[in-house]
Order: C-alpha cells, then sequence, then structure tokens
C-alpha cells in the first residue's frame, strides 16, 4: 500500500521585477586577474569583507574552482546599507532580495596559464539540499529565508540570524554547483549592486558592440547599434537586459561574457595597469563590494597571474536541454541535464566525469529480453518530490512489471537515483535501469534474489507517469531519459553551446 507522504511546499517563483540584476561578479574576475598588482597595498586585504565556514574544498585537483555569484542586495559587502544617491544611480528599487541572478563558476590552473568561466543560467532547474527540485537563482534566497525564520523562532537575534542564515544560503547554492557540474568549489566571491557601477566606473568605462538598437524599458537598456563605451547605470543596464532578446536569458549571458572579456582586456592593459589612481579605485571598489571565503589569500593568488594573458581567459556556458521548459505547476524554467553539463565541463578541464566506483550505468541499447511480469519493483521516494515514487511505479506498472512497495525511502542516505538487486549480473535491474532512462544499478545483499528496488533521490530526471514513459524516444531516453518538467506541449528549445569567448581580442564581439 502507498504510504509516500508530500514533499514540502516548493519555493515560490523569483518574481518578475523590472530590474534582473546581479551582474556585478562579471567585474570581479578582473580582480583575480590584475590583484598582484596591488599585492603592496596592505589595505586591501585587511579590509576585505570575508565569509567562514562554507564547507569549501581546498584545490587539491591541480585547479583553483571559484564560484562567483552576484546578489541583488541593497547593502554593499560589509552589510552598509546603500544611500539614496547610490540606490538611484543604479536604478535599483527598494526591493530586497538574495536571488543569486549571475552565477560563474571559474577555473584557474594551479600554475594560473589559463583562466575559464562558465556561466550556470538562472533559471537553470536543479537539485537544491534542503529543498528539492528549484530555480539555481533562488538556492541562495530561499535557503537563507527558511534557516533565518528558523533561527528568529529559536529565539535568535536578528543579527545572529541574519548571519547563519546567509551562511546556510551561500552553503546551499555553493552545493547546488557542485552537483551540477562536477566540481568541487574550493574559494567563493560575491558581489552586490554596487560593485559592478564601482569597477566598471574604476577603468573609465567598457566598450561593447550590439548587432541592433535595443529599446527596452524593464531593464532601462536604450542603445544604438554598433560600437559605444558604457559606464556607470548604463553598462549595468546592457548587462541585465534579457526581455526583447531572441534566446532571453542565454543571449543576457552572452552580453555578460562580452562586457567582462572586454573589462578584463581593458584591465590588463598598460594605461590601467601603470595608473596608481585606477588602481587604487579598483582597490576601493572591490573593498566596498566583495565578499571573499576567509581562508582565501587573493592576493597571494593573484600573484600565480601575473604572466596571464587576455586570450587565456575563456567564458564559456553550459548546455542547455530546453530554454523554454516548465514544471509540472506551470513555472518557466531553463532545463538542464545534470549528465550532460559534468560531461561538458569535464571536457572544458581536461577531465574524464566522476563515476561512481559501486555502480554501473544502463541504457537502453543494453536492455536485456526480460519477461516484465516475472518482476516485481519497490519504489521508494528519497528526494523532495511529492508523489515522485507513485508516479515512477505507475510508469512500470504500464510497461507489465509488477508493483511492489511504494513509499519514502528510510535506508541509507543516497547521492543519485540507483536500481538495486541482490548481485550485479541481474538482468531485471539492467531492464528496468534502462527502462527508467539508464540509471546506475547497484547491489544489495539484503534484497531476495530476484527482487528490483529503485531508489529515487533529486536527480532522478526519467519518467514520472504512464504518459511520460509511453512517449519517451528510444533514443533520448538512451542516453538521459526524461526531465521531470513539461514543456506544456511545446517542442523542447535545446541551446547547445555557443563558441568560447576570450578576452584577448582586438575589439569587442557584437552581440544581440
Amino acid at each position: 500500500m502507498s504510504h509516500e507522504q508530500p514533499a514540502p511546499d516548493a519555493p515560490p517563483s523569483t518574481a518578475r521585477r523590472p530590474i534582473h540584476i546581479a551582474v556585478a561578479v562579471l567585474s570581479v574576475l578582473a580582480l583575480v586577474v590584475t590583484g598582484f598588482a596591488w599585492r603592496s597595498i596592505d589595505s586591501l586585504r585587511n579590509n576585505l569583507a570575508t565569509a567562514g565556514g562554507l564547507g569549501l574544498g581546498g584545490s587539491a585537483d591541480g585547479a583553483v574552482d571559484i564560484l562567483m555569484v552576484g546578489t541583488d542586495s541593497r547593502t554593499d559587502a560589509h552589510g552598509n546599507p546603500l544611500s539614496r544617491e547610490e540606490l538611484d544611480s543604479l536604478r535599483a528599487g527598494e526591493e530586497v532580495a538574495s536571488n543569486t541572478d549571475t552565477i560563474v563558476l571559474i577555473r584557474v590552473p594551479n600554475d594560473g596559464s589559463s583562466a575559464t568561466a562558465i556561466s550556470i543560467p538562472r533559471d537553470s532547474y536543479v537539485d537544491v539540499p534542503g529543498i528539492g527540485m528549484s530555480k539555481i537563482n533562488a538556492a541562495y534566497g530561499a535557503t537563507k529565508e527558511t534557516e533565518r525564520l528558523k533561527l528568529v523562532e529559536d529565539g535568535a537575534t536578528d543579527k545572529e540570524a541574519e548571519e547563519e542564515s546567509t551562511k546556510a544560503g551561500r552553503e546551499a547554492l555553493i552545493q547546488s554547483v557542485a552537483d551540477l557540474t562536477g566540481i568541487t568549489v574550493d574559494h567563493y566571491a560575491e558581489v552586490g549592486l554596487l560593485g559592478f557601477v564601482l569597477l566598471t566606473n574604476a577603468v573609465g568605462g567598457v566598450d561593447v558592440c550590439l548587432n541592433e538598437p535595443v529599446d527596452e524599458d524593464m531593464s532601462g537598456a536604450h542603445f544604438p547599434a554598433g560600437e559605444q563605451s558604457l559606464k556607470g547605470a548604463d553598462a549595468l543596464s546592457f548587462v541585465r537586459q534579457r526581455h526583447d532578446l531572441p534566446r532571453g536569458d542565454l543571449d543576457r549571458i552572452v552580453r555578460q561574457q562580452v562586457f567582462m572579456a572586454s573589462l578584463v582586456g581593458k584591465v590588463l592593459s598598460a594605461k590601467t595597469l601603470s595608473d596608481p589612481g585606477k588602481l587604487n579605485e579598483l582597490s576601493g571598489a572591490v573593498q566596498r563590494s566583495v565578499v571573499l571565503d576567509d581562508d582565501w589569500d587573493i592576493i597571494e593568488f593573484a600573484t600565480q597571474l601575473q604572466d596571464l594573458a587576455g586570450g587565456k581567459v575563456q567564458f564559456e556556458t553550459i548546455p542547455v536541454a530546453d530554454l523554454n521548459g516548465m514544471t509540472d505547476y506551470g513555472e518557466s524554467i531553463v532545463e538542464v541535464k545534470p549528465k550532460d553539463v559534468k560531461k561538458y565541463v569535464a571536457g572544458l578541464v581536461g577531465e574524464e566525469p566522476a563515476d561512481s566506483e559501486d555502480t554501473t550505468t544502463t541504457t537502453k541499447s543494453e536492455t536485456p529480453d526480460i519477461d516484465t511480469s516475472t518482476v516485481t519493483v519497490d519504489v521508494a521516494n528519497s528526494s523532495d518530490v511529492g508523489g515522485l515514487a507513485n508516479g515512477v511505479a505507475d510508469a512500470l506498472t504500464s510497461l507489465g512489471y509488477g508493483q511492489g512497495e511504494i513509499g519514502n525511502y528510510t535506508g541509507k542516505a543516497v547521492s543519485e537515483t540507483t536500481v538495486f538487486a541482490h548481485s550485479a549480473d541481474d538482468d531485471s535491474a539492467k531492464a528496468v535501469a534502462a527502462a527508467l532512462g539508464g540509471l546506475p544499478t547497484d547491489t544489495d545483499s539484503t534484497l531476495p534474489e530476484g527482487s528490483v528496488r529503485v531508489v529515487l533521490a533529486g536527480d532522478y530526471q526519467g519518467p514520472t507517469s504512464a504518459e511520460t514513459i509511453s512517449t519517451t524516444s528510444s533514443s533520448e531516453s538512451s542516453e538521459t531519459g526524461l526531465e521531470p518538467v513539461s514543456t506544456g506541449g511545446t517542442t523542447p528549445t535545446p541551446a547547445p553551446p555557443g563558441p568560447p569567448i576570450d578576452a584577448g581580442s582586438s575589439g569587442p564581439r557584437c552581440v544581440n
């Protein structure tokens, strides 16, 4: 008998706001590639805002992996509210939020020879620890608010609740990015709205180029076609616009990347590096607007990068399965397949995707020929998605499998959806794994011979009902199966990664 309990309510959809920002992080790469020029300025090290206890890695894989995020905070890095004049200069309203609408994972080999910045779309639908499936830009804010309310109810002061909940939000985002990309995050950098304007103004503006003129009120983007130099609020409008663009947020990411490439190129130029005034202004901007993890000596790290050339700084974007995805409760999302993302990121950084040593993955083409009516399958839900076990059991029953026990999983925690059987060569388990989109299989000696158990984790992407399994094409399910979302009856709009953008170009690349 089914006894699966409903999952907690899904986090609320990120509201459409006149200002879609959090792009100041684009400028922080300038800090990473030029910090060596400030190594004699003790005040930079002493006055940087820091955050501790984030559960970060330790560069053990031969590279430093940095998560850089932009928040729509109305405070500076030290928690001080921005002045009315500063808010007006940002064209920002009064709304207070903690979304991280710009998320960039930067990998730098330990020898400092190159840097690869990988953008993650803000609406990517991923598994967030403690929340379940959600847009990745809500991982920080939703976790923070949930933890803050809990702490206040337990008697914490407002200050204590703010500090601890902010830490929890950062940890949730860090883990979400690591789970999606397969890369352990070593260091963390966060910057709010003010930082973008301060850093852009410090270099005297950044050159950009548009294919067509734009006139879009929600972002304040009103620009002619062709090359132009932008600073301050105009630069912010350029990189935050996503409405009226052919590919929405992906075109905005391309804008952010070409802007960052142009900014890095300008900061690396002799005119900036030889100008003490500009360097001091950059240093002051970073002190005011950037938060780093407290284990990161940014000055020491930056000395490793003093020979880094602009052409060795490249910008990439993860592959997208559907730009126009939608959850089964009607929320618009960007659909991504974690297996594809891990494979792509591993290729960028010159590694093989990490696979469990104890599991194997069965694809459709490897499906054993079995009599499904002789196989009874238990389905246990270890995710936060309510009703998932029932849906998967329904899908398997439609294929002729016998229905076993259905409910919540109470065993040892699992990090990925797995099909278990008594022995490793069990054809029934392999057949079930293939039917559900190519899942890993593993052994559980406590199971009787011939018994199969599916344990569903938050990463599950296969069919969730008899209807979805019956409409799955053999080619699609052989690789990754279906995402746990619908497309509202429309054809998915995939967006494979485009050519990389580098900071060594002679002029700005023209974009939508």
